[in-house]
């Protein structure tokens, strides 16, 4: 029986947007899945050695707020400066009390599991980004590298 296949796409950089890739991945590799995460524009965020990840308020009308916030609160007011490091803390806070691994337990348990990670090079060569500033044991591909992977898998998504 051939090996199944998880391919992942990551795009975006923030806190609530970081967790799926390495969730699903992590999990998929338990379940025996060869499992490869393309990492992308904002997604590279995620392979940083030092992780300042934020929660994104404004333009997430599904995220689910404190004392029913999401009910009376307006959503413009997202907009002011304090709100996204108000919210993220919140988060933070909300994800100890529940017992939730940190990213960088996950990105650890991802590594563990043999998960690939790779790094979007033309994304690190456009934003002008240091190797030194990523996480140890990641490769670096373009996207035709992230198609022989996809185009062989069972599941592909783009987070």
């Amino acid at each position: 029986m051939q090996e199944k296949k998880l391919a992942i796409i990551a795009t975006k950089g923030s806190l609530d947007w970081a967790y799926p890739p390495f969730i699903l991945a992590s999990t998929a590799s338990a379940l025996g899945y060869d499992t490869e995460i393309f990492f992308t524009f904002y997604g590279l965020q995620l392979l940083r050695k030092k992780l300042a990840l934020e929660v994104t308020p404004l333009g997430n009308p599904g995220m689910p707020m404190p004392m029913g916030m999401d009910k009376w609160f307006p959503v413009a007011l997202t907009a002011l400066p304090f709100m996204q490091a108000l919210m993220t803390s919140m988060m933070k806070k909300k994800m100890a009390s529940k017992g939730i691994a940190s990213l960088e337990e996950l990105r650890e348990l991802c590594q563990e599991a043999e998960v690939r990670l790779i790094a979007c090079q033309m994304t690190v060569d456009l934003f002008d980004m240091n190797p030194a500033d990523f996480i140890d044991g990641i490769e670096y591909a373009g996207a035709a590298r992230f198609f022989e992977f996809a185009g062989e898998s069972d599941i592909c998504l783009y987070i």
